[in-house]
């Protein structure tokens, strides 16, 4: 099952699947520039691999990697604790990978008829994919999700949400409703949206590329959140499991209730500033409201302050940035056997959870983002790479997490 698992990922799954006509929906969208905060705080050691095992996986890995075996690879990251034992990037040029492309994605960097083509939803142009806009912020996609987790996670902490079975039905009173949304919503929790049980009619999961999609959908609409707030009712709420990137966007318009900030404003006062991520961009949607499905793009460094930050439980230099027990609920299996076939695939509170014993935290995006948490060896792994021009391509997940895991030594400082 394992196998299957990380075959659909690979296969473009978790990311919503984009279509060239959201392009003229979007044009409009706000751009912001990348937010600069000049601060200094905490700054990641330094070391050098010291195993000798280690680091003939790892070469070999990046000898794959360099062949091509993988496909389109931007970054390769490995901390153990606070310190980087590994960073290289591969700067692949996007303006010639892209040259001849076009499609219900976009168009690559000689194909758009005119500039109204080249905005944050086209997923060919090199402006804004991998990296935004020339800097070194590359997209999350998907594992957007998991780092807005965790700010629902730091909302909590602060007492602007009470908790994870809170109701959400106060959060969308604004919206036209039936009148069973609104029961639906009453008995729906935050928890429920978290861990992908919202109850909506949804496809996503599952489909190729060329299918419709609830989320393409989504994103062709002017307002993401009434969108999905129009779906059929399909089962109670907290009953079934279903991958469904509108229950993730739900989250963003609870933490602008709750907090009277958008998620990209409270996150950098109350996450981003105490971590010193410094660089960043964060998608909004036609309605102002940031894209919280997979509209953020960080440098590998600062994911990898989000990961560290659950390493140490939730505390940051001495502060307590989530609520105890948190990182225990939010990378453990709130639901087993997502699969229903007898498997050990979990997903937590929109962290995915593998098999395997002990089990990996994972946040995994459109295209082959990985982040990868190992909390029994102190150790965190990203990959960023751009895999959507159909090139195939052997999955770099496995072969990763194998470097990952021979990481149980000390290391120099």
């Amino acid at each position: 099952m394992i196998s299957v698992f990380f075959n659909l990922i690979n296969v473009k799954i978790l990311r919503g699947f984009k279509y060239l006509f959201v392009l003229m929906v979007l044009s409009n969208c706000k751009e912001d520039v990348l937010n600069i905060t000049p601060t200094t705080r905490f700054e990641w050691k330094q070391s050098q691999d010291i195993d000798n095992n280690v680091t003939e996986k790892r070469d070999s890995l990046i000898y794959k990697i360099e062949r091509g075996d993988y496909g389109f690879i931007d970054e390769v990251f490995i901390s153990k604790s606070d310190t980087i034992v590994y960073n290289t990037k591969f700067n692949l040029n996007y303006n010639e990978i892209s040259k001849g492309i076009k499609g219900k994605m976009g168009c690559g960097s000689n194909m758009c008829l005119d500039s109204s083509e080249i905005n944050i939803y086209n997923y060919y142009h090199p402006k804004y994919h991998p990296y935004y806009n020339n800097s070194k912020a590359h997209t999350l996609q998907s594992v957007t999700k998991s780092i807005v987790s965790t700010i629902i996670g730091t909302a909590i902490q602060k007492g602007e949400i009470k908790s994870v079975n809170e109701s959400v039905y106060q959060y969308f009173r604004e919206y036209t409703l039936s009148t069973s949304m609104q029961k639906h919503l009453t008995v729906t929790t935050i928890k429920d949206v978290l861990t992908m049980q919202l109850g909506l009619e949804w496809s996503e999961f599952g489909k190729s590329l060329e299918e419709d999609t609830s989320v393409s959908e989504m994103e062709l609409s002017d307002n993401w959140i009434s969108y999905v707030l129009k779906q059929s009712i399909k089962s109670q709420p907290g009953k079934e499991w279903n991958y469904n990137s509108g229950a993730s966007q739900l989250l963003s318009k609870i933490i602008e209730g709750s907090t009277q900030k958008t998620i990209d404003e409270y996150a950098q006062e109350i996450l981003f500033e105490k971590l010193n991520i410094k660089e960043y961009y964060w998608k909004k949607t036609p309605s102002g409201l940031p894209d919280t499905e997979g509209g953020l793009y960080l440098i590998s460094e600062d994911l990898a302050k989000i990961a560290l930050l659950h390493l140490n439980d939730g505390v940051w230099n001495g502060e307590r940035l989530l609520p105890e027990n948190w990182v225990q609920e939010a990378l453990g299996k709130q639901v087993s056997d997502i699969y229903q076939d007898g498997g050990k695939e979990g997903y937590g509170y929109q962290w995915w959870i593998t098999g395997d014993e002990p089990s990996l935290t994972v946040g995994l995006g459109y295209g082959n983002q990985i982040l990868v948490i190992i909390p029994e060896k102190n150790v965190i792994g990203v990959i960023y790479a751009w895999n959507v021009f159909d090139n195939k391509a052997k999955y770099i997940f496995r072969d990763f997490v194998d470097v990952l895991m021979h990481y149980n030594l000390d290391i120099t400082k």
